[in-house]
């Protein structure tokens, strides 16, 4: 018996999550549009808009309205109660990572040092960052140059932290920070508050802004002591 060809639809599915799937199509690639694929499977372009649709609704595919498909990135996960580096959460998904300093300055006594950048994830914005460094803990980040190297790396390398806190909320980017992660006015991100402590003394507070998209905060549970 000769089996039967899968339909156009499953043919495109099958195929863009292969090239995916596969690395031939790296996140952030752009896909080919409608009209063309409908005319590469012979097909009407509502079944290439389907199998998009399916493909989207699976994290594969990020369609963008005006824009086109493009390749998902693929999200970052992240132990809630864990102290992450985010160049290495995003190194060890395949993902080239880079820091961009936006500016650096010393609070008006000295005693603390203010930073603000944006991580990249394949050089797209991951995320913004906001941090306070309390320099009479934390001395040498006065030397430190942090317009090369991401202060979180830093500190969780150089400095032990004893106890943190985190505080996570679902927040709608305004402005500024909408333009520093390449989104629209009022997306959904996830946003991040964290101090960190060592003893009773406060090593830094941060607070990183991330897109909706692209981060997943894990947490993972066993029962104790139930009857």
């Amino acid at each position: 018996m000769t089996r039967a060809a899968p339909n156009p639809g499953r043919r495109i599915r099958e195929d863009i999550e292969g090239r995916i799937r596969s690395g031939e199509w790296r996140p952030g690639t752009r896909i080919p549009i409608e009209q063309e694929l409908a005319a590469r499977y012979g097909c009407a372009r509502a079944t290439v808009s389907k199998a998009l649709g399916e493909l989207a609704a699976a994290g594969l595919v990020e369609r963008r309205r005006k824009a086109g498909s493009f390749v998902a990135h693929p999200p970052v996960h992240s132990a809630v109660m864990t102290v992450p580096d985010l160049a290495e959460l995003i190194s060890a998904r395949g993902e080239a990572y880079r820091w961009e300093a936006r500016s650096i300055r010393r609070g008006r006594v000295g005693a603390a040092l203010h930073i603000e950048g944006v991580h990249f994830a394949a050089d797209e914005p991951f995320a913004l960052e906001r941090r306070v460094i309390e320099l009479a803990e934390v001395p040498a980040a006065a030397d430190t140059d942090f317009m090369v190297e991401a202060p979180g790396t830093w500190l969780l390398a150089h400095i032990p932290w004893t106890s943190a806190r985190h505080v996570i909320r679902a927040v709608a980017a305004v402005r500024g920070e909408a333009k520093s992660l390449g989104v629209d006015n009022g997306t959904p991100c996830l946003e991040l508050e964290r101090d960190t402590w060592r003893g009773d003394r406060a090593v830094t507070h941060v607070r990183q802004l991330f897109r909706g998209d692209r981060f997943d905060l894990v947490a993972e549970f066993q029962a104790g002591g139930m009857k």
